[in-house]
């Protein structure tokens, strides 16, 4: 008799996120990761701007969670330039994933070879395959555009929400959902 794997979905993004997949990528599970991209700050901020593509930064993170830690592969991916240029403060994994972006024609499949090559534990989805901008309505009727600009204003959020109207989920998304046995967010 053979026992099936139970299929453990996470959803979210941040620094939270790769700390739990660190743990959890070496437990008997089918493992998926279905992760935020309106990111707007740092490397992925620029990136955004510059190539309009979904931001890079919590999917590299992810990835890298998910990777052998040990691997050099893995370590350039999380390496960050600190010259005083263009440079500065991008990740060599956003631009990697930017490239494969481009390369493939898709962020999902810059995702899914990149995956590859660093021998990822599980399946890293982003929750839409396209730049999307993060929008809060504060209580005083304010609306604020940025991810990294909503805490600042230190207001009380009514509700937050996207800026794109016919956003629908990248590929794969409903389904493993739709297939968990538990969801993580």
């Amino acid at each position: 008799m053979s026992i099936t794997k139970p299929n453990i979905v996470v959803i979210g993004g941040g620094t939270g996120m790769p700390v739990l997949l660190k743990g959890l990528k070496h437990l008997p599970i089918n493992l998926t990761s279905i992760v935020t991209v309106a990111d707007d700050g740092g490397s992925s901020g620029k990136l955004r701007l510059i190539k309009n593509a979904p931001a890079p930064g919590d999917i590299r993170n992810v990835l890298a969670a998910l990777a052998d830690e040990e691997s050099t592969l893995a370590k350039l991916f999380q390496y960050r330039f600190n010259d005083e240029n263009e440079l500065a403060g991008h990740a060599i994994g956003n631009m990697v994933l930017v490239a494969l972006s481009e390369m493939t024609g898709d962020f999902h499949a810059g995702i899914e070879e990149i995956s590859k090559l660093l021998e990822v534990k599980g399946t890293v989805l982003p929750i839409v395959n396209e730049s999307v901008s993060l929008y809060a309505e504060m209580s005083d009727g304010s609306i604020i555009n940025g991810e990294s600009k909503i805490p600042i204003v230190n207001k009380k959020i009514n509700r937050v929400f996207l800026n794109e109207v016919n956003l629908k989920p990248a590929k794969n998304v409903l389904k493993v959902i739709e297939e968990a046995d538990l969801i993580v967010i």
